[in-house]
């Protein structure tokens, strides 16, 4: 065995999204043992978040608290030789560097710091326009005026930073995926041809690019995470040069890691299992292999690749109106119809005062009842709840009107139905809605860069320059679009004998949900390979677009994708998040809720099948499953 064969990369995640906590990077730093730490804060609604603080502050539009989670931990990462990939640049990824290079000056260290440069296409907005792009989804014309941007650049930047020197490498827009494949691809010196080995990476990206999703968090057993959630346990994958990868976790931590928690992270948010896109690989994660090799310990591997497209993808936002929020509890008998009636009556006054100031009518209008199960729509349980949250959300597009709105809330409490009380948040503001809109475009459009920020240490002020910009040659990709699809034409027939019984979904599979812009996914793992067939059976597009009704537009569509090495499907919900991340008046604008509601789903099997297998078999099943 060559030493390059022997070869394992240690790599912590230390943020699923702007906003985790600051104490995964310390936790990851004392006790992971890491040669790379990672950090992903990037989402759809975060970049339109950042595009708005933007709009407020030209300096603004990336995660400061990157910087300030870094500094106390700096000279560590330092003394241990931890490399730091990080996608905190958002859409200001200069200024980010910037401040992580002025950071490490003050603390007098020779860390070299990155930054990658060319996913922001803010300035070229204009030619996108007269080019009249069009909306990937929906095929809208793109509008006059976008806030931000930016398009989804994959790892080979981040590889070649890396090679070059850098031991902090922050870029911009990048796949959430890539600050994991870029060291791999770095350290292994893979070709950027070998397929199945950038799947394999990207793979291993995407399990830990969410943080603690892979280590109990967020699992549909949660009752199993015995050893609770005050101290969860960050992931750390350990890769071979091979592409197989072990997921973990930092030891003596809160968390579990299982062939199931692991299972619905390679399931979330990845559309077509057989087609998952990348700027660097189109994925084929249908024959995935999971296995179970010690105490919080699983095996990964299976996953294929193919040559990517000569596209890639691109994320820009634009401001469509404004928003505002109204929330407060209302208590008593008939809270639910109080609730209604109450917020009916808000809508329809400040509507009349709309009129007589020669305002246009509110542009959308969302109520939710929390606490009636109201975001369950015709599967409520909960209409005769004493005790519910009023929650209004409209838009409008002037500004002004929603002041008009939040002024009118408080009225209601001595106006209206009884028990109104606790205005959450006080009176309401307006605030811009940000809208998404994604485009293709081809990869030889786009100049990708990075450089390595300098330090002028002779200087009095020691002054941060720039440095030299190294040009980055990205793959034109294939123009043949891969054909492969895990959608399954075959129409799934079970026979239901005298002990049929009906049992909720969650009985016989996990699930877990997540958002793409304005489409939900859910992932959904079967419990026993004796349990899918009946699954497949019941959850098919016409039964779950009934089931799900009251989430539906008149365009959206559903996909099922069958994931056969996990015993798994992946069903891909199209136009049903309102508009998705702050575009979306709904309280679960990115679908996490969504699979929780599906579980509730009734799923006709023989009882004999849930009477002939007991707990322990299913155990011994899903690790015989995990073999394969």
């Amino acid at each position: 065995m060559t030493l390059q064969e022997d070869k394992i990369i240690r790599v912590g995640c230390a943020s699923a999204f702007w906003g985790d906590t600051g104490y995964a990077a310390k936790q990851l730093i004392e006790q992971g043992h890491l040669d790379y730490l990672v950090f992903d804060y990037l989402a759809e609604m975060t970049m339109s978040i950042m595009a708005g603080a933007q709009l407020k502050n030209p300096d603004a539009g990336y995660a400061a608290d990157f910087i300030t989670t870094m500094k106390p931990l700096l000279s560590s990462i330092s003394e241990q030789g931890v490399k730091v990939c990080s996608n905190a640049g958002g859409i200001n990824a200069y200024a980010c560097a910037h401040a992580m290079q002025a950071l490490v000056k003050d603390l007098n260290l020779s860390l070299k710091v990155a930054v990658v440069e060319g996913d922001n296409l803010t300035s070229r907005q204009q030619t996108f326009v007269e080019q009249s792009k069009t909306e990937m989804f929906s095929g809208q014309i793109i509008p006059a005026q976008l806030t931000s941007v930016n398009v989804y650049l994959g790892a080979k930047a981040i590889t070649e930073a890396l090679a070059d020197g850098a031991d902090i490498v922050i870029t911009g827009r990048v796949v959430d995926s890539a600050v994991i494949v870029g060291p791999l691809m770095h350290e292994f010196s893979w070709s950027w041809q070998n397929y199945d080995l950038l799947a394999q990476a990207s793979l291993a990206g995407h399990v830990i690019e969410c943080g603690t999703q892979c280590t109990g968090g967020n699992f549909t057993d949660w009752h199993l995470v015995k050893s609770g959630y005050a101290n969860m346990g960050f992931p750390i994958v350990e890769c071979h040069a091979d592409g197989r990868f072990v997921v973990s976790k930092v030891k003596n931590t809160g968390g579990l890691v299982n062939c199931d928690t692991v299972g619905e992270q390679v399931l979330y948010e990845i559309g077509d299992p057989c087609a998952y896109l990348l700027p660097d690989v189109i994925c084929n994660f249908s024959q995935i292999n999971l296995q179970q090799i010690g105490q919080d310990q699983v095996l990964v591997t299976g996953a294929k690749g193919t040559a990517p497209s000569p596209f890639y993808k691109v994320s820009a936002t634009y401001l469509n109106g404004f928003r505002s929020t109204a929330t407060f509890m209302i208590a008593g008998r008939e809270a639910v119809d109080k609730g209604q009636v109450v917020a009916n009556a808000i809508i329809k006054r400040v509507n009349t005062l709309y009129q007589a100031r020669g305002l246009a009518h509110f542009t959308d209008v969302n109520i939710e009842i929390l606490g009636s199960e109201s975001t369950y729509g015709d599967n409520s349980r909960g209409l005769n709840s004493r005790e519910v949250i009023v929650k209004i959300s409209v838009s409008h597009d002037d500004r002004r009107a929603l002041t008009l709105f939040g002024l009118e809330i408080a009225q209601a409490a001595t106006a209206m139905a009884p028990g109104i009380t606790g205005i959450i948040g006080g009176r309401p503001k307006p605030t811009p809605r940000i809208c998404l809109f994604s485009f293709l475009l081809e990869k030889s459009e786009v100049a990708v860069s990075y450089q390595l920020l300098t330090t002028d240490s002779s200087a009095a002020d020691a002054e941060i320059y720039e440095g030299i910009k190294h040009p980055v040659v990205i793959d034109s990709g294939s123009v043949q679009a891969s054909e492969t699809t895990c959608i399954s034409n075959k129409v799934h027939v079970v026979v239901l004998d005298e002990s049929a019984t009906s049992v909720p979904l969650i009985d016989l599979a996990l699930a877990r949900s997540g958002d793409k812009g304005n489409h939900c996914n859910v992932g959904v793992i079967a419990r026993h390979k004796t349990f899918l067939p009946y699954i497949e059976a019941a959850l098919t597009p016409d039964r779950i677009s009934h089931y799900l009704s009251h989430l539906l537009a008149s365009d959206s569509r559903i996909h099922c994708y069958q994931l056969p090495g996990m015993q798994a499907l992946n069903i891909l919900i199209e136009n049903s998040l309102g508009g998705g991340g702050m575009a979306s008046l709904r309280i679960d604008p990115q679908g996490k809720a969504i699979a929780q509601q599906l579980l509730d789903m009734p799923i006709a099997i023989n009882k004999n099948l849930l009477v002939n297998i007991s707990p322990v078999e299913q155990v011994q099943a899903k690790e015989s499953r995990s073999c394969q």
